[in-house]
């Protein structure tokens, strides 16, 4: 497939922009939309892309679900009758279930046939777990008015990008060929933030707690006072900033940010171990388009190992600082007017503290959960509250913990 360029007045450094060769128009960046009270309220360049990532991971897979749809077991449905009356109650109140559940506990990883997970997968757990775990399994259909949301997004934040460097669209026929354009994108940003430029649409990922967490920063500037900076766009569906619950996410999400390029750029990043936990073949060939781009670049490589080492020894020996400062900043996605912007204090020991948790559910140690009762409000806003499991098992609890009262 011939991809075609997008073409800006940015300066002469160039973005590229994979597209799979077996999925036509399909762009290999990540991330995708946020969680908002509307469910797309708030969007950020990087996270427009995640759909279309996690459609590419969902796509190498196919074959594979495929073949293993015959071994997923089929639970019948329990036969309540050959239960006690104590069994019973425990099964109307949940706990049964919850007994079941912990026995057959799937590590979503491997269940969702997962090498990493995104930034924004992770954020998305401070709104609603659950909710995540349904648009997994579950795509909702894009309603209109999302779409639309999604275009005046995108419209807002392709030029600001184009205000930076151009995007040119290659080919890539390899998973290799997907991250070797990753790995082109920090080599070409490097030089750029070493003399003291502006780059967008950072490549990060690391291992945090065991498991590969990737994403894209949005902008990368130095302030006044020559302090590297992280700026994320919000834009905004309507004229107001976002509630507290909106932006704990937006908070987590830059600190996570930080932490996966501090990690990058102090040599934490091992090729052999990244090329290992997820599943990359080394010695695999570069397509020609990407192959060009590289020979364009003044690169010598021709295979995915030699882009990736490359891309290591260049992060640990640029000497570029870590993150000095977390800035939001959200506009109006109507006319891309200011609204505001939160400076965000980072606090290692709590993101740290809340990254454990998230991860641990995709390490299979915690079964999935939704939210809390005070946060019930949130369930007016969601495609899956018809048919949510946690909403009805907490409203069957409270429904027998009022009937109990009654009783005494």
């Amino acid at each position: 497939m011939q991809s075609g360029a997008a073409a800006g007045s940015g300066s002469a450094a160039a973005a590229l922009s994979g597209r799979n060769d077996g999925s036509p128009g399909l762009d290999e960046r990540p991330e995708s939309q946020e969680n908002d009270s509307d469910g797309f309220s708030d969007i950020s360049d990087s996270e427009l892309l995640l759909l279309h990532d996690r459609a590419a991971r969902g796509d190498e897979e196919e074959e594979k679900d495929k073949q293993m749809e015959h071994e997923i077991p089929s639970h019948g449905k329990l036969d309540v009758n050959a239960e006690s009356a104590e069994s019973l109650l425990q099964y109307r109140t949940g706990d049964y279930v919850q007994r079941k559940r912990k026995q057959e506990l799937e590590v979503p990883l491997e269940k969702y046939h997962l090498k990493y997970v995104t930034v924004t997968d992770v954020c998305s757990q401070t709104w609603c777990e659950q909710q995540m775990v349904y648009r997994i399994e579950e795509p909702e259909p894009v309603r209109l008015e999302k779409t639309a949301a999604m275009n005046e997004g995108s419209s807002i934040h392709l030029a600001r990008e184009l205000e930076v460097h151009d995007v040119v669209s290659v080919a890539t026929q390899t998973r290799e060929d997907s991250w070797a354009i990753k790995c082109l994108n920090i080599l070409a940003m490097i030089p750029v933030l070493q003399s003291g430029g502006r780059i967008r649409e950072f490549p990060v990922f690391g291992e945090l707690d065991g498991i590969y967490v990737v994403g894209v920063i949005d902008e990368l500037c130095y302030s006044s006072k020559g302090e590297l900076e992280l700026r994320e766009l919000k834009t905004r569906v309507s004229p107001t900033l976002p509630r507290a619950a909106q932006k704990k996410g937006h908070e987590f999400q830059v600190s996570l940010y930080k932490l996966l390029f501090d990690g990058m750029v102090s040599g934490v990043l091992q090729p052999d171990v990244f090329i290992q936990q997820l599943k990359l073949r080394p010695e695999q060939e570069l397509g020609p388009q990407v192959m060009e781009h590289a020979t364009k670049s003044g690169l010598t490589v021709s295979t995915f190992r030699d882009v990736l080492e490359l891309t290591c020894l260049n992060l640990t020996f640029s000497d570029l600082p870590v993150i000095d400062s977390l800035k939001l900043e959200y506009c109006y996605q109507r006319d891309g007017s200011l609204l505001g912007y939160d400076v965000v204090s980072f606090e290692k020991e709590n993101i740290m503290e809340q990254l454990k948790f998230y991860l641990s559910f995709w390490k299979g140690l915690r079964e999935v959960q939704g939210v809390d009762i005070e946060d019930a409000w949130k369930c007016t806003m969601c495609d899956y509250a018809s048919t949510c499991e946690w909403r009805s098992q907490k409203s069957n609890n409270m429904h027998l913990c009022t009937q109990s009262k009654k009783w005494k």
